[in-house]
């Protein structure tokens, strides 16, 4: 009886192995809660034991495929999806089950881009009225996919996702989603009655050609020798990764030697007694590009004197000082509390009892922006020095700072091949294993990183849309957002690198099957992610409703069509120009005029019909008009449905990034 029993065991034991050898392996993409796009051949694939027959059958329509296993194991099949609904199940068998549950037929688009794409409603990106948004977004049929931050020097057959596969959108896993594909998502859901499916992949402060094939970045030579040097990395396995942190200790040594601030690797401008009376002042929170270090990238110290009250005396403290860009070490009475690398870190440190002592007190802060903006910038955090949550010292305003080493003294950084910020790393990661999942379209949110080679970004940006859709063999829709406003408003007409991106994407729209959303009028100048992401995902939803769902909507506010000079006027049309006027019914602003000598002058404009009339009494021979050509530009052209003017320029002027790749 027990020998029977022993055998029973072990044959059961051997079974369970066997199926356990041939279960199927699918990519991370099939999961319970996946969303097929409708009425389309939608591919699925995976792997199971060469040779195998693999079934699969489909709840919808109880229709079963048989497809075999290659040599290498792989298998793909094309399941044919009826109009929209669900939930549905799919059985996938080789012997053994494996059973998809919760299936819903909808519409599929991928989101991606930099950090205003990834921006999530809550985390480092707190919306505007995130918490309301949050308790909102109880969507069971919109499905959330959340790709994993991952760099690879050669495609890959499978993402890593933040959330094990797809989820359903509701309160508990919206607030680390991005918000921008969320109010898309929602919009077209709602508009169009039909489940939606969301992968979101993107990453923060990442270039496009991080986005792009290496096979089609080599049409570009400005892209050839970096990618075939990411190709010789990846043939030959170097060990690049030990030889690039050796580097980064050598050039992080050189920037502490030089570095005034420091005395034998230790902080002397962070010292209670140390002499700042020369240093200047810049309001916290706030970037310091616009407040007098404009286009500085490196090292600046921030000094702080606080009057710490007899009742703190000698008691534990916390120091709040929120996201900081990039990297910081901070001090409190020249004794270093914490060090974060990161900028879209909070930070809270805590200060020990034996550093805290009543009067007169310094918190210094030493900020290493290696790119981009810098600075103590965190507005949705008050810069705070507290015993407890109803004993707490405000510490924003005024500081003192001073810049004391600049990028520009220093050699560049050694080369990261992790770095997210090489050509086709992302794409090899982020992209290419999502290829050939059926979707409907993209839409996708970047430049600012790209900004100061924007005459490049020409070819470039058209030029990914193209990669993707040859790897998609679909030559699907694909929306963008042109950059928001930012930074301080120019005093005098000029050049901007941000302006000529915005051309650069306005430029992508003569590519087929694009459409554009405007979002001058919705940034802010003193944060490179402006909160009203709601209205960035609605513009975004209304170019897809009216141009891909066929809605008869207005979706672009004027764009741009061409000019005519009348004597001392300039006589400027558009196209959806209906109803022309201005977003705050003053005058309209934002116009300039250049006249032989190409030096611009601000301009007056009148509206006429679905025209625009622009002169400047100074300037009697114009020959060419810009609008909204800054930054930050004032301007306020909107058209009926209060959709905001594009920036455009008639000129082709030689501008500031012409030569930079």
């Amino acid at each position: 009886m027990k020998r029977r029993n022993l055998l029973t065991v072990i044959t059961a034991l051997s079974l369970i192995s066997v199926t356990g050898e041939a279960k199927i392996k699918l990519p991370a993409l099939f999961t319970d809660n996946m969303v097929l796009q409708q009425q389309s051949t939608a591919p699925i694939w995976g792997e199971a034991k060469p040779g195998k027959q693999v079934k699969i059958t489909t709840s919808w329509d109880k229709k079963e495929y048989s497809v075999t296993a290659g040599n290498d194991g792989k298998w793909h099949a094309g399941l044919q999806t009826p109009v929209y609904g669900g939930p549905y199940h799919i059985e996938i068998s080789d012997g053994s089950k494996t059973k998809l549950n919760n299936v819903m037929i909808g519409e599929v688009w991928i989101c991606s881009g930099q950090s205003n794409m990834e921006m999530p409603l809550a985390g480092w990106g707190k919306i505007n009225d995130y918490k309301k948004e949050i308790e909102k977004a109880e969507f069971p049929d919109i499905r959330l996919f959340h790709v994993k931050k991952t760099t690879a020097m050669k495609p890959q057959d499978d993402v890593v996702t933040e959330s094990g596969g797809w989820v359903e959108c509701s309160p508990a896993t919206i607030p680390e989603f991005s918000s921008v594909a969320y109010f898309f998502g929602s919009n077209i859901h709602i508009s169009q009655d039909v489940p939606v499916g969301l992968i979101s992949t993107s990453w923060g402060g990442t270039v496009a050609e991080a986005w792009t094939s290496g096979e089609m970045l080599s049409e570009m030579p400005d892209f050839t020798d970096p990618v075939m040097k990411i190709e010789e990395i990846a043939a030959v396995n170097q060990n690049f990764r030990e030889k690039y942190h050796a580097d980064l200790a050598k050039w992080h040594k050189l920037i502490t030697d030089s570095d005034p601030g420091l005395e034998n690797g230790k902080g002397l401008y962070c010292k209670v007694n140390f002499d700042d009376s020369e240093w200047g002042e810049m309001n916290v929170p706030g970037i310091w590009e616009s407040q007098g270090l404009y286009d500085y990238d490196g090292i600046v110290w921030f000094r702080k004197e606080v009057d710490i009250p007899e009742e703190w005396d000698s008691k534990r403290l916390t120091l709040d000082l929120g996201m900081i860009d990039d990297n910081d070490i901070t001090y409190f009475n020249g004794t270093e509390i914490g060090r974060t690398e990161g900028w879209n870190k909070s930070r809270s440190y805590s200060v020990p009892e034996n550093l805290v002592k009543k009067g007169r007190s310094v918190i210094s802060v030493r900020v290493h922006d290696t790119s981009g903006d810098g600075g103590l910038y965190d507005k949705d955090i008050r810069q705070v020095l507290k015993l407890s949550d109803d004993n707490v010292m405000a510490i924003d305003g005024r500081w003192k700072y001073c810049a004391s080493l600049s990028a520009k003294d220093l050699p560049a950084a050694p080369r990261n091949y992790d770095s997210p910020n090489h050509p086709t790393l992302l794409y090899n990661a982020m992209i290419a294993p999502l290829v050939p999942y059926k979707i409907k379209g993209a839409i996708w949110y970047q430049g600012e990183s790209n900004a100061s080679r924007a005459y490049q970004y020409r070819e470039l940006f058209p030029l990914m849309i193209k990669d993707w859709r040859e790897k998609w063999n679909d030559n699907f829709p694909f929306y963008f957002v042109q950059l928001a406003n930012f930074r301080q408003s120019p005093e005098y007409p000029g050049n901007s690198d941000w302006a000529e991106l915005r051309e650069a994407q306005l430029m992508t729209l003569n590519l087929e099957n694009t459409g554009m959303a405007v979002t001058i009028d919705i940034g802010d100048a003193d944060d490179i992610h402006p909160k009203n992401k709601q209205e960035v995902g609605r513009r975004l939803a209304l170019a897809a409703r009216a141009n891909t769902y066929g809605e008869n909507i207005a979706f672009s506010g004027p764009l741009y069509d061409s000019y005519k000079i009348e004597g001392n006027k300039v006589r400027i049309s558009f196209k959806h120009a209906e109803g022309l006027k201005t977003s705050d019914n003053k005058e309209l602003s934002g116009f300039a005029v250049a006249g032989p000598d190409r030096k611009f002058r601000w301009a007056k404009a009148e509206i006429s019909g679905n025209e625009v009339i622009v002169y400047c009494e100074d300037i009697k021979d114009p020959i060419a008009v810009r609008y909204a050509w800054a930054t930050n530009p004032v301007c306020n052209l909107i058209n009926s449905d209060e959709l905001p003017a594009s920036p455009f320029r008639t000129d082709d002027w030689q501008g500031l990034t012409s030569d930079k790749n």
